[in-house]
């Protein structure tokens, strides 16, 4: 369980089985605090948030920073006219974070990607799914929110000039209409438009002094075999859809993987 593949604030472990993973987080990372962790069912799948995608397709990407703030705020204003109606009586009034998270919990292309405090929560959500296009690899993601946080800092001073969306900060929503945050322990990032998270801290931690946080990204890559076990393990621990998901939508898929993984 080594680090590999080491760049500037970034590295990579390759653990032999999903087993080695509690070890992991127990050995290697109990001296390590403030990090935020998230799962992907494939390895190829790179740390860049919906709307990010959906630019890079569009060529919005490539028309400048101007053009990406009007497609973005115009996304946004389509959507807080959308619900209207739709929040039931007296709607708490948002900021623009809490619009975006109410966006992405409800399936709206947006600049964020969602994280959780608990490694074991990203562990679930790495296996949960099974294909229908697997790769030979399962992947979680480890970030440290206040390093990279700083980081962002310390960019944005030395450019002043940048638009702030090609930055990284973190959310942590205070809504109380969110129940699935509070289970899975969650926050989000908001993410660059223009850059995976991962190749946007190794560009520019060259930029920033050493703060001693040690990787502000780690990418642990876990062989994509033992899923039933994985999940009987999680299940026994409580962690499955049922309480991470507390509606009817969690309940059926609780339901439907117990009788999946053969847990009665």
């Amino acid at each position: 369980m080594e680090f590999t593949n080491q760049l500037p604030g970034y590295a990579e472990v390759h653990l032999k089985t999903w087993r080695q993973f509690p070890d992991f987080v127990r050995d290697k990372m109990a001296m390590f605090k403030n990090y935020a962790w998230r799962g992907h069912r494939r390895d190829d799948w790179v740390l860049k948030s919906t709307i990010a995608r959906q630019f890079q397709k569009q060529g919005i990407s490539a028309q400048g920073p101007q053009v990406q703030f009007e497609a973005l705020s115009g996304h946004l204003e389509n959507f807080k006219l959308a619900v209207r109606g739709r929040r039931g009586p007296n709607p708490p009034v948002l900021n623009e974070d809490e619009w975006w998270a109410l966006g992405q919990h409800h399936g709206l292309d947006t600049p964020l990607l969602d994280w959780t405090e608990s490694p074991f929560v990203a562990l679930y959500f790495a296996f949960y799914k099974e294909g229908p296009d697997p790769t030979d690899n399962r992947v979680i993601y480890a970030i440290h929110a206040d390093a990279t946080e700083w980081l962002s800092q310390v960019y944005q001073e030395k450019f002043p000039n940048l638009p702030l969306f090609d930055r990284c900060r973190f959310i942590r929503p205070r809504m109380d209409d969110n129940p699935r945050l509070v289970n899975q322990a969650g926050l989000f990032s908001y993410s660059p438009l223009n850059d995976t998270v991962s190749d946007w801290i190794i560009r520019l931690v060259p930029h920033a002094e050493d703060r001693g946080t040690g990787y502000l990204v780690i990418k642990v890559i876990i062989p994509d075999n033992d899923r039933e076990g994985c999940l009987q393990t999680l299940n026994r621990m409580n962690i499955n859809h049922s309480t991470l998901f507390p509606d009817l939508y969690g309940a059926a898929q609780y339901c439907n993987m117990r009788a999946r993984i053969r847990e009665y």
